[in-house]
């Protein structure tokens, strides 16, 4: 705007009274005695661009979002407070209008942050109630570890969220805290009860060492290699003692069983080493027992077999490595001779032998007198009499044949 004295708003006059003009009037606003009327009118001209800066400021804040509808509020109340009565040169009712002008934005914006408000806060609720419900879920599962985590991570995800109508969000939040309070209470019993139980582990344990290291030196191998066995079972059934002692606890148990088996093993090796002079002995024996076989003459090799068989047993035990090979290979052939001596008995016993020749006979008999029967029928043609004694003969043929192999195996 021009600063000079005599301004489209306003004008100082020759006794120095500065005047601004509205719509109502000029209106006195200062004096400037005994100086330049135009230093005076460009001094209330600036205070009017420093208005003017005002209300250009609160327009940018409220478009830009900077400014809640409440602040802008009090802030159209300061800057109008300052246009009335305001000792400026300028279009102050212009500033006015522009002030008037923001308060439909003030109210469109407060409704579009209630709108805004209202929305999170029907999030916010959706949110809590699902929080509720997974820790609800959580109250009554056994999941000791991760369950408490999930739990702090579900109340720092409460505690993000906005707030709602304190009726409803108290209500969630009862549910969510008596959520957590029932898990953490079933969480403690429970951990009470397993620091129980791995106290009494750990004294069952306690004990089971002390047995374990009084076998140690035994050197009743079977029947100590069977204690030990019990001794584990027993172990794994005593659960796990408390955390870092039931490390210790084992390596102890573990020592006096390590103990025991390499003093077994080093006295087996010993004698396998002791037993390898047999294997070598028994290898011939076993060659000369498997030459046996096929048999040709039972009675040879029976007597054959009696004499490899004494020498056998006292040729002495193998390394246990080798014993399974070696007794499978023995009784081989021991089977083989058994089997030919039973079927050379079944083969010559008189009574078996009569009873196969009497039903050889029988069913021949049998035979014979249908065939009789059979021309008589065909002779008197009686055709299904006939053919029924067709069926019997065709059958006792079958019973014959069979009869006569049997006979034959024992001739």
């Amino acid at each position: 705007m021009s600063s000079a004295a005599d301004n489209p708003w306003g004008r100082v006059d020759d006794e120095g009274n500065v005047y601004v003009r509205t719509a109502d009037g000029e209106r006195l606003i200062g004096q400037w005695v005994g100086g330049d009327p135009a230093e005076a009118m460009s001094l209330y001209v600036r205070r009017y661009e420093g208005l003017e800066v005002e209300v250009s400021l609160l327009e940018k804040r409220l478009e830009s979002g900077t400014l809640s509808p409440d602040d802008a509020v009090k802030t159209v109340a300061k800057v109008r407070a300052l246009l009335t009565d305001a000792q400026a040169v300028g279009d102050l009712e212009a500033l006015a209008k522009r002030l008037d002008a923001l308060t439909p934005a003030i109210e469109k914006q407060r409704a579009e942050r209630k709108a805004a408000r209202a929305a999170k806060a029907e999030e916010s609720v959706v949110e809590k109630s699902r929080i509720a419900g997974l820790a609800e879920a959580l109250a009554t599962s056994n999941d000791w570890r991760a369950g408490a985590d999930r739990l702090r991570e579900l109340l720092d995800e409460w505690k993000a969220l906005p707030r709602i109508d304190k009726k409803t969000d108290d209500a969630l939040w009862h549910r969510f805290s008596s959520a957590r309070t029932t898990y953490t209470r079933r969480r403690k019993t429970h951990f009470g009860e397993q620091s129980t139980l791995r106290d009494a582990a750990q004294g069952a344990k306690e004990e089971l060492i002390v047995e374990a290291e009084a076998l140690s030196s035994s050197t009743e191998w079977g029947i100590t290699a069977g204690k030990y066995r019990d001794l584990m079972a027993r172990w794994k059934k005593a659960g796990s003692a408390p955390r870092g002692v039931d490390d210790k606890l084992w390596k102890k148990f573990r020592g006096a069983q390590d103990r025991f088996f390499e003093a077994r093993d080093a006295t087996n090796a010993q004698l396998d080493a002791e037993y390898e002079v047999n294997a070598e002995q028994k290898l011939l024996i076993l060659a000369e027992a498997e030459a046996l076989l096929p048999i040709k003459n039972v009675e040879n090799t029976r007597k054959a077999w009696h004499d490899i068989s004494d020498r056998w047993e006292a040729a002495g035990k193998v390394p246990r490595d080798k014993v399974k090979e070696f007794e499978g290979r023995i009784r081989k052939v021991e089977t083989a001779i058994r089997s030919a001596g039973d079927d050379l008995w079944t083969k010559s016993n008189p009574e078996l032998t009569a009873r196969a020749d009497e039903t050889v006979a029988k069913l021949q008999k049998a035979i014979d007198d249908l065939n009789t029967d059979l021309k008589k029928a065909e002779d008197a043609g009686n055709a299904k009499k006939a053919k029924d004694l067709q069926e019997s003969i065709a059958a006792r043929q079958l019973w014959l044949e069979q009869a006569q192999k049997a006979l034959a195996d024992f001739s």
